[in-house]
């Protein structure tokens, strides 16, 4: 039983730290955009930071978290 409510909790602290890491890069400023129209998202910001070299330790708490609940029943 401790196996699936420590694998839960780290499923959902990964998720957490994906998310914060994400989300908290930059302050969202409005700005115009070329075709007209204001946005909030950041300037020049690519898809860079949702890849895996930026986010592997949330990665890795998920991936954890999974095999705890995984082969947590079996025990």
């Amino acid at each position: 039983m401790w196996a699936i409510l420590t694998g839960a909790a780290l499923i959902i602290g990964g998720l957490l730290f994906l998310f914060t890491s994400a989300l908290g890069r930059r302050p969202s400023d409005p700005h115009q955009m070329p075709q007209g129209g204001t946005t909030l998202e950041p300037r020049r910001q690519g898809l860079r930071f949702l890849g895996i070299t930026k986010n592997w330790p949330a990665l890795a708490v998920i991936a954890i978290g999974a095999l705890l609940l995984a082969f947590g029943g079996y025990s």
